[in-house]
């Protein structure tokens, strides 16, 4: 077997999760997790991740992470390691890459876009070389777009930036983190106002980058991380198509495995 051809064995990939904590026990402490699902059923906006959803409750929101993410379902769980299932995340970047090669097969517009650029970008750029390669055409709306935050430091400026075409919010120069579902809610916009047919077929992407776009019924395939509950929850309701359960504050050179594995799922290797 050729070292490319291990990189695609599911086998390999599942030990790689678990020593990497990708999946597995992963370093998302317990009482993040449950503290995230009650701010999710409070409504807390910044844990909607852009979507509109039901009415749920603690129990349930419990009861529907160790279920499609792999946390512990017991209630008397509150502090300590959490977990995700490895088998979960496997068969969800199974679901995901054969979302992804559809869209290469039939040359579809696709949007990226990720909240997480210090450590998900190399898989977005990946996916995005890939995509491009087989005739997709990959959108870049709202560069530039730009507004202001409050954050504990006071009043900051906000702006969606490119890589390439991957869309991350910035400042001054630097990525960051965001939950927020408003530049997406900006792009589509700008797509919507140019009245030139562009419409995003399929987004890959994470929270709210990818809540907003489920929630404007575009197909939508996604990662989250066992704190980040509303991708799940859209996915139970129907509005995200594949949730990815995986840590997501992982050493970014870790996801390489799994990006290649995404890949040859999809049939865009080599």
């Amino acid at each position: 077997m050729s070292r490319s051809e291990q990189t695609y064995d599911r086998a390999l990939l599942r030990e790689h999760l678990l020593k990497t904590r990708i999946a597995g026990d992963v370093a998302t402490p317990r009482e993040g997790n449950l503290a995230n699902y009650r701010k999710m059923v409070a409504k807390d906006p910044g844990y909607q991740f852009g979507l509109t959803l039901k009415d749920w409750t603690f129990a349930e929101t419990l009861e529907m992470m160790a279920r499609l993410c792999g946390v512990s379902p017991d209630p008397r769980h509150l502090r300590g390691p959490d977990t995700i299932d490895v088998d979960l995340t496997l068969d969800a970047l199974d679901a995901m890459g054969a979302r992804i090669g559809l869209a290469a097969r039939r040359r579809e517009t696709v949007i990226l876009a990720t909240g997480h650029p210090d450590t998900l970008m190399g898989v977005y750029r990946a996916v995005e070389d890939a995509l491009r390669a087989a005739g997709c055409v990959v959108l870049v709306p709202a560069a530039g777009w730009s507004y202001r935050v409050t954050t504990p430091w006071g009043p900051q400026h906000r702006e969606i930036v490119y890589t390439s075409k991957v869309a991350a919010l910035g400042t001054d120069g630097t990525l960051r983190h965001t939950h927020d579902p408003h530049p997406m809610r900006a792009a589509l916009r700008e797509l919507r106002e140019a009245e030139t047919g562009q419409w995003p077929d399929l987004v890959v992407a994470d929270h709210g980058w990818a809540g907003a776009a489920g929630e404007a019924g575009i197909e939508t395939v996604g990662f989250a991380d066992s704190n980040d509950p509303a991708l799940f929850a859209g996915q139970a309701e129907g509005k995200i198509a594949v949730t990815v359960p995986l840590d997501d504050g992982v050493h970014p050179d870790y996801y390489g495995p799994l990006t290649a594995y995404l890949l040859g799922q999809a049939g865009l290797t080599g």
